[in-house]
């Protein structure tokens, strides 16, 4: 009788964690957590000798920006956050418009006891991009993650960077690196789409241009993004 007292008292305290840590988010709009994001990208690509090689941005295929990652401790702990997606349009040149995606959980390594974490993840291949579009995965299970180099000259030949699927980078208090946020699951949120668009619509039409009018908050977060990353045929 204790044991299965104690498993639901851990069920319910791991739904009172995501619970309350999705309650953060209630009260930001989708052209805040827009804002962010930017400000995220540019504060990170702003130091050349500490930021995410260019090299790498530059073939990447997606970007996902997650401002304010935040970590809920209610007896056992709970991680959430809501952020965005983009991806390369299908001339290769430009960014596409950005699409709302959420993680939940993971390991995000030296966050030093802080509360909020940025994330930003690189997609490298079609393969991860096309999971990244999926209804539902998780990074080390369904996707093959790495820790992502970080400067100027940050070498990206090693076999485990070049072969996986997506780079991960962490950034706590000021201090940024990469990590491998193992255990994280992302999806398709859902009702912020709806908020940017004016309609239901998924994160596939959204990056690949079709069904989809333009948001007008998204404009300087795919600005930045061809400004930090412009591809040339």
């Amino acid at each position: 009788m204790k044991l299965q007292k104690l498993r639901r008292l851990g069920c319910a305290c791991i739904g009172v964690g995501v619970l309350s840590a999705g309650m953060v988010f209630a009260g930001e709009s989708a052209a805040s957590r827009l804002k962010a994001s930017a400000n995220v990208m540019k504060q990170i690509m702003a130091t050349p000798d500490k930021a995410i090689p260019k090299e790498l941005l530059q073939s990447s295929q997606c970007v996902v920006i997650v401002p304010g990652m935040k970590k809920a401790a209610f007896i056992i702990g709970a991680k959430y956050g809501k952020g965005f997606l983009l991806c390369r349009q299908a001339s290769g040149i430009n960014w596409s418009a950005p699409a709302a995606i959420m993680v939940e959980g993971g390991s995000f390594g030296f966050q030093i006891g802080g509360s909020e974490t940025d994330v930003v993840m690189l997609v490298m291949n079609r393969g991860g991009v096309e999971k990244l579009l999926s209804s539902k995965f998780t990074l080390g299970a369904d996707a093959s993650v790495a820790a992502g180099p970080v400067g100027r000259t940050a070498s990206a030949n090693t076999d485990l960077q070049m072969n996986a699927e997506i780079l991960s980078y962490s950034r706590s208090r000021g201090l940024f690196a990469g990590v491998a946020l193992t255990g994280a699951t992302l999806r398709p949120d859902e009702e912020t789409n709806t908020e940017l668009y004016g309609s239901v619509v998924t994160n596939r039409e959204i990056v690949e241009g079709t069904k989809t009018r333009k948001s007008a908050a998204g404009t300087t977060l795919t600005a930045d993004m061809n400004r930090f990353s412009p591809r040339n045929k």
